[in-house]
């Protein structure tokens, strides 16, 4: 079992000064923010049938709304058929953890993982994959802090994730990084596009986003 980073508690102020200030239900108590390690984010996802991240040692829980939930799921399902069609990778939804580092465990909205990251083409059984996925979505919700997604952008970069959609269901937007420093904001009428990731892959953020007209 790999250990936290840290193994001190963390108090309010070291959380805030983390993770910025989010709701605090979003972070778990049992056991205490500093102390987790990745057996405790496999026995919430198994007992409590929610999803926390392990960061720092500390389990912090991914609350999308309904319609957050929703267009994760839209996603995938677009990216789904043209992943097979092309036999490029797997399609992911919501509930896939990755290891990005030692005790650092991500679960973004919907990923994408190439078969070459899979030797063999074996798609591993582990309930943490010890890999990172080539694109990560994630649905801005409204508990999410501008210091945890920018800290999300800087993990997922260092593992060698290699494009990253931020989507922002307020503006109908998706700003999409090919590095923490590097991004494109796309608006309605334009397509998103899944780059040197997806080549090929359009899709027209009309049709993301038509049923909240």
């Amino acid at each position: 079992m790999a250990q936290a980073l840290e193994a001190a508690e963390l108090t309010l102020a070291d959380l805030a000064e983390r993770f910025g200030p989010m709701p605090a239900s979003r972070v778990w108590h049992q056991p205490p923010p500093g102390t987790a390690v990745e057996q405790d984010a496999i026995e919430v996802d198994l007992h409590a049938d929610r999803l926390c991240e392990l960061i720092d040692g500390v389990l912090l829980e991914k609350a999308p709304g309904f319609y957050e939930s929703y267009l994760s799921g839209l996603l995938v399902q677009f990216v789904l058929p043209f992943a097979q069609e092309h036999d490029l990778g797997i399609v992911l939804a919501s509930n896939a953890m990755y290891r990005l580092s030692p005790g650092q465990v991500r679960i973004p909205d919907g990923s994408f993982v190439s078969w070459s990251r899979m030797p063999g083409r074996v798609i591993p059984r582990d309930d943490i994959a010890d890999f990172a996925p080539d694109l990560a979505i994630e649905v801005l919700s409204k508990g999410n802090t501008k210091q945890e997604m920018a800290r999300k952008l800087d993990d997922y970069f260092a593992a060698g994730v290699r494009l990253v959609w931020y989507v922002d269901p307020k503006t109908e937007t998706v700003q999409c990084y090919t590095s923490p420093h590097d991004s494109t904001l796309v608006k309605a009428p334009e397509s998103l596009d899944g780059g040197a990731v997806l080549p090929g892959f359009t899709l027209p953020l009309d049709e993301l986003f038509k049923q909240s007209k």
